[in-house]
């Protein structure tokens, strides 16, 4: 028997039609100011609903979070120490069907509070990030994996910034 690879060719085609990058980069758009907002505010449960279940994101100097329930359990925790204020500006958006790649530059303030450990400073960083955005099988578009590439100069060894 012969199958036709049409109908796959069709379904590929439907997909990359229905995704308009101007329509994705205003989605990315946001999703970053929903998630300054809900970092400053400690809204960790909306903030995890930006991730896929299986995503990535990987903090400068430190191990990825592997897994939405672990990118939240982390920000339950460090929302806890104080006020995160981040800038997120999207400098680019690259759409191929149901993947995106955003590419930005951050600025993110911490300010910490009366439950933050008691070596723990404020802190000012800013740099550049890549997002990968999955569309899900719901039509959601979120974040597979996050991964901010700070410019701040490291303090010297024995020093602290």
């Amino acid at each position: 028997m012969r199958r036709s690879v049409l109908p796959a060719v069709l379904l590929l085609a439907a997909c990359s039609a229905n995704d308009d990058p101007q329509k994705v980069r205003a989605i990315v758009d946001k999703a970053n100011a929903d998630a300054a907002r809900w970092y400053a505010s400690a809204d960790t449960q909306s903030l995890g609903s930006l991730f896929t279940e299986d995503a990535w994101q990987m903090p400068p100097n430190s191990p990825p979070l592997v897994g939405r329930e672990a990118i939240l359990k982390f920000w339950q925790q460090a929302t806890s120490w104080g006020k995160w204020d981040f800038t997120l500006q999207a400098q680019d958006v690259s759409v191929s069907g149901p993947m995106a790649v955003e590419r930005g530059r951050y600025v993110l303030k911490f300010t910490p509070g009366v439950d933050a450990p008691k070596n723990m400073a404020s802190f000012e960083d800013h740099g550049n990030y890549l997002v990968q955005w999955r569309k899900g099988a719901d039509g959601v578009w979120r974040i597979a994996a996050d991964a901010p590439v700070s410019e701040a100069p490291q303090a010297p060894p024995g020093q602290s910034q």
